[in-house]
Formats: structure tokens, C-alpha cells, sequence
């Protein structure tokens, strides 16, 4: 598992090395029932100011991808098996638990799913939000708090200087992910990484922490992995977009290939599956089937039982594709990606609906 060559963003197509480079990356787990391919043998970059969007069904390895290179998967059960995390220079893979814990909240700093959980509740939002300061840097207590406050009112928090004393339930759920953010803000790291930050809130609340985000990255130039199952957001936040299923990549470019042209099946599936208000559908196109179990993917492409595009062929359910390079940072894992335009031309007759800014 994870041991063919992967496609990786050409450097050479940027006027700048990237901030991160996650290179063939295997992260496993050990259970009862076998051994779960979490992570099989992933490769992205992130860049600095960049926004990576990476997007998949539950299961796809998205989350466990980011967890890998904060250090924090469970061993055991999990182990990373294989592959590089070069941060700026660093392989943080070769770092000790304490020189990790450094990178952690410093130049790394992580935005997770639900703030309620994330929050001590019987400490002020104020203390510890300071901790996270006091940790990495050798200031005053007053100091700290000062510069809580103005990270506070940075994220748009009323009354900061008030909040700083209250705690977590004291908070809305849209004021908890903006004190989440201003925490990770806190040190002013190289990464941010958000997974799902937006998942528990109201419509009106996720334009809002979403423009918070926007905020945060540009204060602090930060590359960001924003890890959704909201494909809206991707449309607005990414600048490149990775596709997961499986526990690998199965297709990358930037937000408008993505979205203009996709080039593998399962990206189809996932854009024409969701409801369209600037459209009148007919119909919605759902993904047949179920997501593949991780202890035992099928053979060939893992994709293929929901494949309409594979139409049995052989090649699909006995030959696993590699991750074709299509392009300066453009890549499918499809043996049949140059027949995309013709799918995404049948999608849209069934639906009664184009796929957003199809070439097709």
C-alpha cells in the first residue's frame, strides 16, 4: 500500500518553494476487525498565502491526513508508516515528541471542528487563549492578555475586554470558532489548518467565520488547509482544490479546473449531486453506493463499484491508476480522465443543468 510514485505540484510552476510538502504519506491503524488504510500514500503542497481546499465523503482520509502532520495520531493504535511532512525545511517526522510540541500552536495551528470540545470549560476563553502565548513565547501575563484582547477584537468579538473573563458557554457557537480562530492566530504561525470549522453553524455564522478566516490568513500570510464537505465553501475560500477518497488523492487542480472541467469520476459525482438554487434541476445525480471500506479497498480503482464512467471495464476493477499528471499542478486518478468532458456532458443532460462553467 502507498508504495507507487504519486503526482506532486511541480515546483517549478511556482515563483516560490512551497510551505509544506506532504510527500507519499501512509498512516494506519490497527484494529480488531484488520488494518485500516487511513492514509495511503498521499502528496500535496500548500504554499505560503494559499488556501488549499480538500474535500471528500466521510472516511476519505482527510482529517487523518492533517492529524498526521500535527503529530497527533494515536500510537498505538495508529502509525504513520510511511513518507515525508516537510514544514518549511523540516520533516517534522523526525522530530521528537517535545521539539514537536513547539511546531504545534507555533508555526502550525490548528482550527477544529467543534470549539465546544476544543475549550477547556472551567477556564476562561481569555486564559486560554494567553496559554497559548505564554507557551511559546517569553512574555508577561499583562502582556499576554493585551494582545488576547486585541486578537479578540480582531476576529470581531464585542466587548473583548469583557469576554476575555467569561467562559466557553458563555460564548455563542459562532463566538467559540472566532476565539478558536483568534487562538490559532495567536503566534502568528506559517499554517493554519481548519477542519470542518464551519460544520455546527447557521448560514448567516459561517459567511461570518469564513470572512474571519479569510481575515486571519491575510494578518498572518499563512498558508491554509481547509478540510469541508461543503463544496460552496471550497468555491469560495480555495485557491487549489485536492480531491480524497479511499485514503488517496484522485484528483487536484485549482478551484476553477475543479469546478470547469473535472477530470475524475468521483469529483462529477460530488458537484453534480448537490443542489443548484441558481437552477431549475430536474434532478439530483447521487453517488451510488457506499464509500469503500479502508481495511479492504477493492481491487483496481477504488472507486469502480460506484463508477459509472468505468462501465465495468476491466482495466478499472484489476488495475489500481496512478495519479496521472494532466498538468502544472493538474493531476487524475482516472485511467479514463480524457473522457471526462463527454460524462460531464451526460450528467448535465440527465439533470436538465450545467456543471459550473463546463467546457463541455
Amino acid at each position: 500500500m502507498g508504495s507507487e510514485p504519486q503526482f506532486v505540484d511541480a515546483p517549478s510552476a511556482r515563483d516560490v518553494q512551497p510551505l509544506l510538502s506532504v510527500r507519499d504519506l501512509v498512516t494506519e491503524f490497527k484494529t480488531g476487525d484488520g488494518v485500516v488504510h487511513a492514509v495511503d500514500g498521499v502528496s500535496y503542497e500548500v504554499y505560503p498565502g494559499e488556501t488549499l481546499g480538500v474535500v471528500g465523503e466521510s472516511g476519505s482520509g482527510k482529517s487523518v491526513t492533517v492529524m498526521s502532520i500535527l503529530g497527533l495520531i494515536p500510537q498505538p493504535p495508529g502509525r504513520i508508516a510511511n513518507g515525508e511532512i516537510i514544514l518549511d525545511g523540516q520533516d517534522l517526522l523526525q522530530l521528537s515528541s517535545r521539539e514537536l510540541r513547539q511546531v504545534r500552536g507555533k508555526d502550525v495551528a490548528m482550527i477544529f471542528q467543534d470549539p465546544m470540545t476544543s475549550l477547556n470549560p472551567v477556564l476562561s476563553v481569555g486564559d486560554q487563549l494567553a496559554e497559548a502565548i505564554l507557551v511559546h513565547e517569553d512574555v508577561s501575563e499583562d502582556v499576554a492578555r493585551k494582545r488576547v484582547v486585541e486578537l479578540l477584537e480582531l476576529v470581531g468579538v464585542p466587548n473583548a475586554d469583557q469576554r476575555f473573563d467569561q467562559y466557553p458557554h458563555e460564548y455563542s457557537g459562532g463566538m467559540r470558532q472566532r476565539a478558536m480562530i483568534a487562538m490559532a492566530m495567536a503566534n502568528r504561525p506559517k499554517l493554519l489548518i481548519a477542519d470542518e470549522p464551519t460544520t455546527a453553524l447557521d448560514v448567516t455564522i459561517q459567511a461570518q467565520v469564513l470572512e474571519v478566516l479569510q481575515a486571519a490568513k491575510e494578518e498572518t500570510n499563512a498558508g491554509v488547509i481547509l478540510i469541508t464537505h461543503d463544496l460552496g465553501v471550497v468555491a469560495e475560500m480555495a485557491d487549489r482544490v485536492v480531491v480524497m477518497y479511499g485514503g488517496r488523492v484522485v484528483e487536484t487542480g485549482t478551484v476553477d479546473e475543479i469546478f470547469h472541467s473535472p477530470k475524475h469520476p468521483y469529483t462529477l459525482g460530488l458537484l453534480s449531486s448537490l443542489p443548484r438554487p441558481d437552477q431549475d434541476l430536474e434532478r439530483l445525480v447521487p453517488i451510488p453506493g457506499q464509500p469503500p471500506s479502508l481495511i479492504n479497498l477493492p481491487s483496481g480503482c477504488a472507486f469502480h463499484p460506484r463508477c459509472h464512467l468505468g462501465r465495468g471495464r476491466s482495466r478499472c476493477r484489476t488495475e489500481e491508476p496512478a495519479l496521472y499528471d494532466l498538468g502544472p499542478m493538474r493531476g487524475s486518478r482516472c485511467h479514463f480522465h480524457e473522457e471526462m468532458a463527454r460524462e460531464v456532458a451526460e450528467v448535465e443532460k440527465a439533470t436538465g443543468a450545467r456543471i459550473e462553467g463546463s467546457e463541455a
